[in-house]
């Protein structure tokens, strides 16, 4: 078969890989001019490796993307380094990221009860598989019952806010919050090079196998086309800037909204289904700096504290300087609606509101330290799942025939990553190697 697949981020690129190993004829249609995604990266002259944009790291448990690396072979270029997470709770930033370190916190700052409730809830969401009943209650409301109310108003509601707004508070269902704490391990990934790295050199890869990657190139429409001989069996049509392909099947890995406006031909109900699939956005400024700034490499932050930003992540504490030019570099991030101020900011706008707070990490900052920013911002970075939220997931195979989608909004339960984007890429790959040979048995 021949097969567009839009998007060459992590899902593209696997579903790419799987397709060219069965010996289908591949395009893939990039509008960027460089593969990955949100997991892109780039690159100072002076550093050896690339940076990601918006900061990304694996999970020793995450099975799809280590498993797609064994099988390349590359098992010996991911890194799990022991980099160190710490909250602002009460004043002061408190290590929480491993048993006896959240023991301690607990013990210092909550009761012998609320550690023991603590302990057991989490526990319980550790080891259960059942999650589907979890769906079913706000993220808030289960936290405040099982957790009670003290470490719910200094952990959970301050994570929830942080991620998806007070307004979200009444939205966000506690499956969600299942999905963090079952799978997710304190060890933290990478790869020898940065995201970058791999996601090129999985393009290499499937190129050799026959895929085409057309960067710079993004699509503009898709149309399903009737053949004037009944006897042919229909076709897409891919529609770019000046060009116009014929596929058997298309994949699309873009976000819903750009979907439900990409495919006209697709009904009514599948497309409003797309377009209330809603999504938190997120702004990242990366600075440079030239010398270290704490020894922390991930600092969450809450809102009512009064930080700009949601965290504030020292790279090079988790990755030496030395891959970067001897450079320090941070991230301050943060989720927000598409229709916060911080879209609308330029570089220089929002460095000024940022630079003040990095006095709270560091009382000896001083802005002679910074020697160059970045500034990244999408407007969809991180899908909201509200109450019953398995019903609003709509299908991979979409009812144009041959025409399928898979985003980060449907991997569902699971939060977003570059793990599930594999493991939907690749899953999406296998329906339409099997819907292909169902269609040939049938003639």
């Amino acid at each position: 078969m021949k097969i567009a697949i839009i998007g060459a981020g992590p899902a593209g690129l696997a579903a790419a890989y799987d397709l060219t190993r069965a010996g289908h004829q591949v395009i893939i249609y990039e509008g960027a001019p460089n593969v990955g995604g949100l997991a892109a990266g780039f690159k100072a002259p002076h550093w050896d490796w690339t940076l990601e944009k918006f900061y990304h790291h694996w999970f020793a448990s995450d099975k799809a993307i280590l498993g797609l690396i064994n099988e390349l072979g590359w098992s010996d270029q991911v890194l799990f380094p022991r980099p160190y997470t710490v909250a602002y709770v009460n004043g002061k930033f408190q290590p929480l990221d491993s048993p006896l370190m959240a023991l301690r916190f607990f013990l210092t700052n909550f009761s012998l009860l609320d550690t023991f409730k603590f302990g057991v809830a989490t526990l319980y969401l550790r080891l259960t598989p059942w999650w589907q009943p979890l769906e079913k209650v706000t993220a808030a409301d289960w936290a405040r019952r099982w957790y009670g109310e003290r470490v719910y108003k200094t952990l959970w509601r301050p994570l929830l806010v942080g991620k998806f707004g007070e307004e979200n508070l009444k939205v966000v269902n506690m499956a969600w919050l299942w999905a963090r704490l079952h799978a997710r391990t304190t060890r933290l990934g990478t790869f020898v090079g940065g995201f970058q790295a791999f996601m090129d050199k999985l393009a290499e890869v499937v190129k050799k196998q026959g895929a085409e990657i057309r960067l710079n190139s993004a699509v503009i429409g898709i149309r399903s086309q009737e053949s004037e001989d009944r006897s042919q069996k229909r076709s897409l049509r891919v529609e770019t800037e000046g060009e116009t392909e014929d596929f058997d099947a298309v994949i699309s890995t873009s976000s819903p909204a750009l979907m439900a406006r990409l495919a006209p031909d697709l009904p009514a109900e599948y497309s409003e289904k797309l377009r209330a699939l809603k999504s938190m956005g997120a702004v990242v400024m990366v600075l440079t700096l030239d010398r270290q700034l704490t020894k922390f490499y991930w600092h969450n932050l809450p809102k009512e504290a009064g930080f700009p930003f949601l965290a504030l992540v020292e790279h090079t504490n988790y990755m030496s300087s030395e891959h970067y030019g001897g450079d320090h570099i941070i991230y301050c991030g943060d989720y927000l609606e598409p229709s916060h101020e911080y879209f609308k900011l330029s570089k220089e706008e929002l460095l000024e509101q940022f630079l003040p707070a990095l006095k709270r990490f560091n009382p000896d900052f001083d802005r002679s330290w910074v020697k160059e920013t970045w500034l990244w911002k999408t407007a969809y970075a991180q899908p909201v799942p509200p109450v019953n939220h398995s019903h609003n997931i709509p299908p991979l195979r979409t009812p144009v025939p041959g025409l399928y989608f898979a985003s980060m909004s449907q991997v569902y339960p699971w939060d977003r990553g570059t793990n599930f984007a594999v493991e939907i890429g690749r899953k999406v790959a296998g329906m339409v190697t099997e819907d292909g040979r169902r269609r040939t048995e049938d003639g």
